[in-house]
């Protein structure tokens, strides 16, 4: 408001003395705009901080083999970089030899719809894992809310829970654990014909619905925590554009949770050889499951770690 009134008195001068500063004022006015405008977007890149980029990042969801709605927030987030022709988005910084690579994997293990039934069920196939999962990774599902991210947008549904009133009173002791085909998903359909109409197909990928709390002190939990805290450390580093000796790809790759490992393979073929390489990880408590657990201290001494690796410090 001070400000405001202060152009307002020189442009009175202004209009008193003669027309001749009124152009000088304007220019000063413009220089003022654009000036606040490049102060704007500053602080806008230099507010996405390790911990709230751990933050916003643990609410996003990439399915292996579906990362692109995550891929597109990385595009509009990091200047100059590029999608390949696997998914996997990269920035180089700085030019010339050595050319070293250090990038962390992006996707995440999801589920996708494998039937859709007559009365509006949707059924469901997990995607990526394999013998890696123990063997109640899918319990995780029941009774839980989820997300399916279909052609029209994101969609809200449940996992439906075993009828209480079937099972009272029945033995439980010989009664097989939930499994990823017990899994029905209401999206509060009552045909086959309403679940399409809401843009929801066979293989429209699914998610446990991303909720990250923070608790305690400077703790993180969220479904894949580990993951996203260690690709937010990443991006924050190139945002930092250190000093960079040589030439650093930093990629976040698609695909790790496949047997061949796609997108780090598609990085290395495209832009490499790299004289050396480096994968971002970070440890956490409770892993693959909803509520797995990484600090977010850790995360700001990791992107810490990256800046000088990228920097050349080893």
């Amino acid at each position: 408001m001070m400000m405001e009134q202060a152009v307002k008195r020189q442009l009175r001068r202004s209009r008193d003395n003669g027309g001749g500063r009124a152009v000088a004022v304007d220019r000063r006015i413009c220089f003022l705009t654009v000036s606040t405008a490049v102060a704007v977007l500053t602080a806008s890149l230099s507010a996405q901080t390790a911990d709230s980029l751990a933050i916003r990042f643990s609410g996003m969801t990439a399915v292996t083999g579906y990362e692109q709605s995550m891929t597109d927030s990385l595009l509009a987030l990091l200047p100059g970089s590029v999608r390949d022709r696997t998914g996997n988005v990269t920035v180089s910084l700085g030019r010339g030899a050595p050319k070293r690579l250090v990038y962390c994997n992006l996707d995440e293990i999801g589920y996708a719809a494998g039937n859709i039934t007559d009365d509006g069920y949707i059924t469901l196939r997990r995607v990526g894992g394999g013998a890696r999962l123990y063997p109640l990774f899918d319990q995780q599902l029941e009774g839980q809310r989820v997300t399916l991210f279909g052609r029209r947008g994101p969609v809200p549904g449940v996992v439906a829970v075993r009828s209480t009133h079937l099972t009272r009173g029945r033995p439980t002791g010989n009664e097989a654990p939930f499994t990823v085909d017990n899994a029905y998903v209401d999206v509060g359909a009552a045909s086959r014909d309403e679940v399409l109409s809401l843009g929801i197909s066979l293989l429209t990928p699914v998610a446990l619905t991303k909720r990250p709390q923070r608790y305690g002190n400077g703790l993180l939990a969220a479904p894949n925590a580990g993951r996203r805290a260690a690709c937010a450390a990443l991006a924050s580093a190139a945002l930092a554009r250190p000093r960079v000796r040589g030439t650093v790809v930093v990629a976040f790759t698609v695909q790790s949770l496949y047997a061949d490992t796609a997108g780090l393979k598609t990085v290395v073929n495209l832009q490499g050889p790299f004289t050396d390489a480096r994968m971002v990880t970070l440890p956490s408590k409770f892993p693959d499951t909803p509520v797995e657990t990484v600090s977010l201290p850790d995360v700001a001494a990791l992107m810490a770690d990256v800046v000088k690796w990228i920097g050349g410090s080893q």
